[in-house]
């Protein structure tokens, strides 16, 4: 059955925006949540064509708010969490802000989700909350391991999520998306930092550690993965991958990207970049089997081609002026 109305907390985010543009353009009455500001900013949703923004129904709020989290979730019966503090660094000296927001900010809409009740959550995690991989591919029956701030944070929301599930029946699903990338994302992340670096003309390009492997998904793959869960009533309850099941290193992507934009780059070690030895997460690799199967999802951008072709259409959108002049690629993005 086609929801009535949906919330998108954390709509004006990088794959927020990308998912409301999706929903809008297949229909879907929406409401977006984003974060209060004084500016009167949406954020990314500001950059979607006149057509879109005319459709959009905007409550700016603060997730932390149990009040305004309530007011925005009335009259919708599906909720599509995304809302949270994603940046691994920013957690090392600023943790409370994340319990505040991805731990409190998820039980306030939990709360409110029973109190209203509201038809659909779905909850969204990180395939940091796997740690390192013990074994590959990770599926969801993979050990938690908590080793940022940020992980540990995600553990406690996803399980507070599941809890209302088991509690009180209301009805969650999980959706623990992998290493997204595509045009909007932020610079704090690994492949806008080097695109940009070397777009804004450097050839000494300065990162972190270059051996740790992630499994790359196209914004718009994950984008679709939430309307499969959203969809699906056998979702309900349980904890689904969306990743793309392709491992790559750290150290091949930045080839990857030199090799798009025809340049020659020498990387640089930068030490503010590196996370302590015991936080790094070294490997991760997603099994996808289990959200393929319950769901009928597919992502399109798959294995080394698809990646390519992932990156060809992200670099082509940070190359424009207009969107290359957000990013301060000069400094380190935490």
């Amino acid at each position: 059955m086609m929801p009535h109305k949906i919330l998108v907390t954390g709509a004006d985010g990088f794959i927020g925006s990308h998912l409301v543009e999706t929903l809008i353009f297949e229909g879907y009455d929406i409401r977006a949540f984003v974060y209060y500001n004084s500016f009167g900013s949406w954020g990314w949703l500001d950059s979607l064509s006149k057509e879109f923004r005319q459709n959009l129904d905007v409550f700016m709020g603060d997730i932390r708010d149990p009040n305004g989290v309530r007011e925005a979730m009335k009259g919708c019966d599906t909720v599509l969490h995304l809302a949270a503090l994603i940046g691994i660094p920013f957690s090392y000296h600023s943790p409370d802000s994340y319990v505040d927001t991805n731990i409190k900010g998820t039980l306030n809409v939990v709360q409110a989700a029973r109190d209203l009740d509201v038809s659909r959550v779905v909850h969204t995690s990180t395939s940091e909350v796997y740690g390192t991989a013990q074994y590959v591919p990770i599926d969801e029956d993979h050990p938690l391991v908590g080793q940022s701030p940020y992980s540990a944070t995600k553990i406690a929301a996803d399980q507070i999520a599941l809890s209302y599930y088991r509690s009180f029946e209301t009805p969650v699903s999980v959706i623990r998306p992998f290493n997204t990338y595509g045009p909007r994302q932020s610079a704090r992340a690994v492949i806008p930092a080097i695109a940009t670096q070397i777009l804004s003309g450097r050839r000494i390009v300065r990162l972190g550690s270059l051996k740790p492997t992630r499994d790359f998904s196209f914004v718009l793959d994950t984008v679709t993965a939430f309307l499969a869960v959203m969809k699906t009533e056998a979702a309900v309850g349980k904890t689904l991958n969306a990743g793309s099941n392709f491992e790559i290193s750290i150290e091949d992507v930045v080839t990857l990207i030199g090799e798009t934009l025809g340049a020659q780059i020498v990387v640089e070690e930068e030490g503010d970049r590196i996370r302590p030895a015991e936080s790094e997460v070294e490997r991760l690799w997603a099994d996808n089997s289990k959200l393929k199967n319950l769901t009928g999802w597919q992502p399109k951008l798959v294995g080394l081609d698809g990646f390519r072709k992932g990156l060809s259409e992200t670099i082509n959108w940070l190359r424009q002026p207009e969107n290359l002049s957000r990013y301060k690629s000069d400094i380190y993005n935490i």
